[in-house]
């Protein structure tokens, strides 16, 4: 049975279609080649499958027709950094010292103990690549051929840390009391290099074409050995860029071309793997590095239902589509809703390649059994929600998630801004603990936790093992296994 469609999050969530487990890898290691594509600030309700409207992404639907979507899948953090940094680590940002957004200012980045996908995959023959957006680290000790990486192209941070202000003008000609004039002029690098200076909206027009084109060659260039092509798009972070050929063609203004360009990429990616007979040895997977940055208005995507966005532990800041696609491995037209993350990937790439896990701890668990289309399997069944620089906001045990007083970023109860300036938001103070039953209630309206104080305190365990390990500023509590980030000599 073929996935068809998904209308927004209740068809995704109540949804669960038939698997035929596939037989389990086996005890050698295999060499698929991993394309692992993310975005920037794309949140769950923002594909076809999800609900998306007035624009289509047939090419990243058609992942999701032949391979399996996740719909209970989280980031790592609900920030830029933080969730990269989990994403090719596999542990909680926070254990190894990376919280919130790296700033062009900053003098620390990822660490050189820790071990990135690019460098377990490298034991094992891989050639790897790195094009898009980087952000753990701007200075040359924490770029991507130092952690792993062959080759790189792309910018160092997020496409808004540039001294201009979101109409394209270059802040001195304009303010010169703003904040962006902090902010250094964007590079866009190859190898350890600068080869160029976005300095208008026109550079970044070009991202998205510019990264696809060297995804492309690429994977030619690789075509006859394994590779492993991290591609982390700038886009759809703010300001939006889009090339000519898709400008105006959605209609949901920019934000759609935005994202029909994205899937152009997708398929752009998928036509290559065909033209070089690499698709049924390739195993592609889509995701967002977090949800939408809702206070930008119509240039912000959308949670397809799920509460607040970017930049807060609510499930529409961390609950993330993700697709993935490995023909002959991972059944057609499959959906999972077990619980996974981010922080899982790499585990998952070890057991399929025979990698070995890195030495140092880790928070990530393979969810290799899921892809396979074992229906029992449950690999994860906790989570924790850590934000700021480490504070616990919350925790999931199975369906049920609980959620501590804390002071947060809130756009439930603002008007943002429609034109795509930046609109109103707030501070929302979570006065209480709080519960919500996911299962029936992944809009996070209802508190149930007078109906449920065994669940809560259930939770509450979970909660203080979490704090032991990995801290908790909120309580003062410091934590036994946190690690440093490298740091600029």
């Amino acid at each position: 049975m073929n996935l068809k469609s998904i209308a927004g999050i209740g068809a995704a969530t109540l949804a669960t279609l038939p698997m035929q487990a596939q037989k389990a890898l086996p005890p050698e290691a295999a060499t698929p080649n991993i394309i692992l594509i993310l975005m920037d600030d794309m949140g769950y309700g923002d594909l076809g499958v999800t609900g998306a409207s007035q624009y289509d992404t047939p090419n990243i639907d058609r992942l999701a027709r032949d391979g399996m979507q996740f719909t209970w899948f989280y980031s790592p953090q609900a920030v830029s950094s933080a969730s990269r940094a989990g994403l090719l680590t596999g542990c909680y940002p926070n254990r190894i010292g990376i919280t919130g957004a790296l700033m062009p200012w900053a003098v620390h980045g990822i660490n050189p103990e820790e071990t990135t996908i690019a460098e377990m995959l490298g034991t094992k023959g891989y050639h790897t690549g790195a094009i898009g957006k980087w952000h753990l680290g701007h200075h040359r000790k924490f770029l991507p051929l130092q952690h792993g990486f062959d080759y790189y192209y792309g910018i160092p941070y997020s496409n808004d840390m540039w001294p201009v202000d979101f109409d394209g003008v270059p802040i001195h000609l304009k303010d010169t009391t703003s904040r962006l004039m902090k902010y250094p002029p964007l590079p866009l690098i190859e190898g350890n290099e600068k080869i160029y200076e976005i300095g208008n909206l026109d550079g970044q027009d070009r991202l998205t074409t510019a990264y696809t084109e060297k995804a492309v060659s690429f994977i030619e260039k690789n075509r006859n050995k394994p590779f492993f092509l991290y591609m982390p798009h700038s886009m759809v972070h703010i300001p939006l860029g889009v090339s000519e050929k898709f400008r105006g063609k959605s209609r949901q203004g920019l934000y759609g071309d935005v994202m029909m360009e994205v899937d152009w990429s997708v398929g752009e990616i998928l036509n290559a793997l065909e033209k070089h007979e690499l698709e049924k040895n390739t195993l592609v997977i889509f995701m967002s590095d977090n949800g939408p940055w809702l206070n930008f208005g119509n240039h912000a995507g959308t949670t397809g239902g799920l509460r607040e966005g970017k930049g807060c532990s609510w499930e529409g800041g961390q609950r993330v589509p993700c697709i993935m696609k490995w023909p002959g491995k991972i059944p057609e037209g499959t959906i999972c809703n077990k619980l996974a993350s981010g922080i899982d990937i790499l585990p998952t790439l070890a057991e399929i390649t025979g990698a070995a896990l890195p030495e140092r701890k880790i928070d990530g668990i393979s969810i290799l059994p899921l892809m396979l289309g074992d229906r029992d399997a449950m690999p994860r069944t906790e989570f924790y929600y850590y934000y700021q620089e480490n504070s616990l906001e919350a925790v999931q045990k199975d369906y049920w998630k609980l959620v501590f007083p804390h002071s947060g970023r809130t756009y439930r109860g603002f008007r943002p801004g429609n034109d795509g300036w930046p609109g109103q938001t707030g501070t929302e103070k979570i006065e209480k603990t709080e519960l919500y039953d996911l299962r029936r209630d992944p809009g996070e309206w209802y508190d149930v936790a007078e109906a449920y104080p065994e669940k809560v305190r259930e939770l509450e365990a979970l909660a203080e093992k979490a704090r032991q390990d990995l801290g908790d500023d909120l309580r003062k509590i410091p934590g036994k296994n946190r690690r440093k980030p490298g740091y600029q000599d």
